[in-house]
C-alpha cells in the first residue's frame, strides 16, 4: 500500500471536498482523506501513486498542490 500527502491550496467547504474525491476518482483514487480545516490531502492505493497525476487532477479541480 502505497500512501501519500499533498498541500492543496484553496479548498474550504464540502463542494470543494465533492470536486477534489471526483477528479482523484478519474486518476484511479478512491481512498482518499480530506482535512479542509489544514488543506491536506491524503491518498492510498494498493500500487504506486503517480504524483504528477494526482497533482494535475487537483489542478482539474481548481485548486493547487504540492507533495506535502
Amino acid at each position: 500500500m502505497a500512501t501519500n500527502e499533498y498541500q492543496v491550496s484553496g479548498m474550504s467547504c464540502g463542494h470543494c471536498e465533492a470536486s477534489m474525491r471526483e477528479e482523484l476518482s478519474k486518476v484511479g483514487l478512491t481512498d482518499v482523506r480530506i482535512d479542509l480545516q489544514s488543506g491536506r490531502v491524503a491518498v492510498t492505493s494498493p500500487t504506486p501513486i503517480d504524483d504528477a497525476a494526482v497533482i494535475d487532477a487537483v489542478e482539474e479541480a481548481g485548486y493547487t498542490a504540492v507533495r506535502a
